[in-house]
């Protein structure tokens, strides 16, 4: 997934002058290409992310269209004022490309898991927010982000994603893709979460509960008007997320529906990582087994509820 966001880069830059690439010590290979080709628009600054936040805002004055690539934690912790002061305050269109969101960098402990990174640019004033699910719809999403307004955060998994999305299925920032109808629950997922959820979704099928999941691959602007339109039809709505239940997309759907007044809100199941800092280290998949996010877990956790909301 990242190689593709980059070499989306390189690409274009080939057709668009205005696209420059700031990394922040990022290995020696990194869109070297580009560097040879465009030395003029590629720069490699050192460890000193809040520093590229600032360059990329004066060159945003300038009339050129950044895109910063290093860590997610260094990139949202790390820089939270410059993002806010210098990007969002201004409005310009920078795009954050941010290695490693969730828990991918599980082996490396708590200081570069970005279990709260949604939560944290969801707070700011126009800011938009972007998971995609593989490497494929990351080429589709990044033709759209060239002119996208404002500022743009671009969550990135760990790169060996299953693709699952669908070339029928059109782009469009902010706009959610259906990959499976609902009937009786709708999975609501995020990232790389929307392969469990295609998962579960068959499995609760199987087993006779009609499930459908919607694809939300932008957290911010949300989606709201798919929201309330399979609110509506729905006894379950499960939101997935690798991200703290505090502020991520869980936190965003309920307070579409909250609200909009929505009448006849359905229950909502949130799914996602516990508030607290892991003290466990591993892998990506381990984690997300032991935080109750993989398939089998869904489709218990899902049962449970239903059984719940019946009794």
């Amino acid at each position: 997934m990242r190689e593709m966001s980059l070499n989306c880069v390189y690409e274009l830059a080939k057709k668009d002058p205005r696209v420059v690439f700031i990394g922040s010590d990022l290995g020696p290979g990194t869109l070297s290409q580009m560097q040879k080709e465009m030395p003029e628009r590629f720069f490699m600054e050192g460890v000193s992310e809040a520093h590229i936040i600032g360059m990329a805002a004066g060159l945003a004055k300038e009339g050129y269209i950044p895109y910063v690539n290093t860590i997610a934690t260094f990139l949202t912790r790390r820089c939270f004022e410059q993002v806010a002061i210098d990007l969002c305050l201004h409005n310009l269109p920078v795009r954050l490309i941010a290695n490693g969101g969730g828990v991918v960098y599980a082996p490396l402990g708590p200081t570069h898991l970005a279990t709260e990174d949604i939560a944290i640019l969801r707070s700011l004033p126009n800011m938009s927010i972007v998971a995609v699910t593989d490497a494929d719809e990351m080429r589709r999403f990044m033709d759209k982000s060239l002119d996208h307004p404002g500022p743009l955060y671009i969550r990135l998994g760990k790169g060996s994603e299953p693709i699952i999305s669908d070339t029928n299925h059109p782009f469009e920032i902010g706009k959610a893709i259906v990959m499976r109808e609902p009937g009786d629950v709708l999975l609501i997922s995020t990232g790389i979460m929307a392969h469990a959820a295609l998962q579960a979704a068959e499995a609760l099928t199987q087993s006779g509960i009609n499930c459908g999941v919607l694809n939300m691959h932008t957290v911010k602007p949300l989606d709201e008007e798919a929201i309330l339109h399979y609110a509506k039809r729905v006894k379950l709505l499960v939101t997935l997320e690798e991200h703290t239940l505090i502020g991520g997309l869980g936190s965003a759907v309920i307070e579409t529906l909250v609200d909009k007044a929505f009448s006849s809100m359905p229950p909502v199941l949130r799914m996602g990582l516990p508030d607290r800092f892991t003290e466990e280290y591993g892998s990506q998949e381990s984690m997300l087994e032991n935080f109750g996010l993989g398939a089998e877990s869904i489709v218990k956790s899902v049962k449970t509820k239903l059984n719940e909301c019946v009794a």
